[in-house]
């Protein structure tokens, strides 16, 4: 593998980390102003404000997935954590507001990329069947009963 391809993984991962540590982050303290929504758009942001939690819930999912992937630990489960958002990003900028799709697209590229370069650590959780961890007494920590 040459040596650009080696990096591609890295910088892809860097960019994306910024992307959700950044707009985390400015869900919280608001450093970047927002511009003004109306429509569809302002609706659907004012019915996840008027929850009280909703935003908060996927803002500090963000700035928690976004260090992961800034400090490059626990990256493929930063990059679960950070799917189901990035689906609705491309949703809301394909159905509400076009004119941030690009961005959008590009978060999702760099999602699916980052997936799939780290493909192995997801290749157990994606089998058909799976069997739960038999845990017997002799495997069993001290003080511990297995359920028989």
């Amino acid at each position: 593998m040459s040596s650009l391809a080696q990096k591609i993984p890295t910088a892809a991962r860097i960019v994306l980390g910024l992307v959700f540590f950044v707009f985390g982050l400015n869900g919280f303290l608001q450093f970047m102003p927002q511009p003004p929504m109306t429509g569809a758009p302002a609706s659907f942001m004012g019915a996840l404000a008027a929850t009280g939690y909703m935003f908060p819930l996927i803002k500090g999912t963000e700035v928690i997935a976004g260090l992961l992937l800034l400090s490059g630990r626990f990256v493929p489960l930063a990059l679960a954590l950070v799917a189901p958002v990035v689906v609705n990003i491309v949703a809301f900028h394909a159905i509400l507001a076009p004119a941030g799709l690009p961005m959008a697209l590009v978060v999702l590229a760099a999602e699916v990329y980052l997936g799939w370069a780290y493909r192995d650590a997801y290749a157990p959780m994606l089998r058909a069947r799976v069997l739960p961890t038999a845990t017997d007494r002799e495997s069993a920590p001290a003080g511990f009963q297995a359920a028989r």
